[in-house]
């Protein structure tokens, strides 16, 4: 069972806390981790890119000039796509590139995720997060204090004045429980979860 130590908004060790290793403590599967960082991205695609084939473009309904006897070679229209103007060849049309993954997949994927920030001593549990208004500088000095920068910060429940006092600040974002996911953990260096999320983290996906 991982042990990791509990710190304040000050940055100062006030406790410890045992992590389950139904959650924290599972063999790291890395093709599963993989699979759900490009499902994300895919997911996210829009798809939308598309260019004309030679079908598409207007013009060329003539053939430009006949077929022998001009010393040029053969053509039947100018718009295939040797000529400036014409169509390009097997041109991208709009698709969706996006993919399933089975649920037990993408939950044993955030959970190798999760392990793999224990046991690299990036997971940060704080006691409390609570701010009295909504204050970046505020947020910043808890950073600060933490010695981190890159990070992804999971709370238990939606905090406006945290979410929002952490809205401007470059490379951190904000998440629930119910939105954390395995493309946050893997591109953020460093995890902070507060003692509730821990918890309720736990209890979820156990």
């Amino acid at each position: 069972m991982a042990n990791v130590s509990v710190y304040n908004m000050e940055g100062k060790e006030v406790g410890k806390m045992d992590l389950s290793d139904s959650v924290f403590g599972v063999e790291i599967n890395e093709h599963l981790v993989h699979m759900a960082v490009v499902q994300q991205l895919a997911n996210n695609r829009q798809g939308t890119q598309k260019a004309k084939t030679r079908g598409e473009v207007s013009g060329g309904g003539r053939k430009p000039w006949r077929q022998k006897g001009t010393g040029h070679a053969r053509q039947g229209s100018t718009r295939s796509p040797q000529w400036k103007g014409g169509g390009v060849v097997f041109a991208p049309v709009p698709r969706d590139y996006s993919f399933k993954m089975n649920k037990k997949e993408k939950r044993a994927a955030l959970k190798s995720a999760l392990t793999s920030r224990v046991q690299e001593d990036k997971f940060l549990v704080l006691d409390e997060l609570k701010l009295d208004e909504i204050k970046t500088k505020k947020f910043n000095e808890v950073l600060n204090n933490l010695k981190v920068s890159k990070a992804i910060v999971v709370l238990a429940d939606e905090d406006q004045n945290v979410v929002l006092s952490a809205r401007n600040i470059p490379d951190v974002i904000t998440a629930s429980v119910s939105t954390i996911n395995t493309y946050d953990i893997m591109k953020y260096n460093t995890v902070i979860a507060t003692k509730d999320a821990v918890a309720k983290i736990e209890e979820v996906y156990a």
